[in-house]
């Protein structure tokens, strides 16, 4: 398949073109969603929201490769990630994306400095140059000082910013936050989401989140509602 034209300044970043993702459930084809479009231009930062069961962390799985469509495609920048091989996809991930899931994922035999280099040594990164940076992104996130703590021994709040710090350590330039506050209280959410904000204008990220959360989404520069298999400005 072609690539669309990512010539002109006004071109997406993503470029999402009559994707379908269909399950075989016992005799039966579930749809996720059936011939879905998107745009997403360069540093925005857009909002999906849909009732559970839509497939809002579907399409998250999909933009990242962690999940092949049915039919469609996928490019970003340009690049067609669909059509990307296991080893290529794999590398694509490590080094343009950086992935915020609702569950922490931390390791917990592993230190704060540990897990936020863990994305750096699986690159290949010399293990100094890997610790050196991950002990920067922990002082991105105000938790420099806990570097040597595991898991066990940290917040719910602090956990979430450690996996941040993870999300970010590979130097992305787009950024996957699947609910990435739904396991925490209303004052502790809306820190991450500051923290979030905040990194993605120093980083100049664009981001795609998905969030029950009106109030976070309102904040973001556009919203997405994914209801029926398809998309919907709000």
């Amino acid at each position: 398949m072609p690539a669309p034209n990512i010539g002109s300044e006004a071109a997406p970043i993503i470029h999402i073109e009559r994707l379908s993702r269909i399950y075989r459930s016992g005799d039966k084809d579930l749809i996720v969603f059936d011939d879905l479009s998107l745009d997403v231009e360069p540093g925005e930062q857009v909002a999906i929201i849909g009732e559970s069961g839509a497939g809002k962390s579907t399409l998250l799985h999909l933009i990242s490769g962690l999940d092949r469509p049915t039919s469609g495609a996928i490019f970003y920048a340009g690049r067609e990630v669909t059509a990307l091989d296991e080893a290529r996809l794999s590398e694509f991930r490590n080094r343009e994306i950086g992935y915020v899931w609702q569950q922490h994922h931390l390791l917990p035999e592993f230190t704060a400095l540990e897990n936020v280099a863990m994305p750096l040594l699986i690159r290949g990164e010399p293990r100094e140059k890997a610790f050196a940076a991950a002990q920067n992104g922990l002082e991105e996130v105000n938790l420099g000082p806990r570097a040597s703590h595991r898991a066990g021994e940290l917040s719910g709040g602090e956990q979430q910013r450690i996996a941040i710090a993870r999300a970010l350590a590979g130097s992305p330039s787009l950024l996957l936050a699947d609910e990435p506050t739904g396991n925490l209280d209303e004052r502790t959410g809306g820190l991450i989401f500051d923290l979030l904000e905040d990194l993605r204008r120093r980083r100049n990220l664009t981001t795609i989140l998905v969030t029950h959360n009106l109030h976070f989404a309102h904040r973001c520069d556009r919203i997405l509602r994914l209801e029926a298999g398809a998309l919907s400005p709000l």
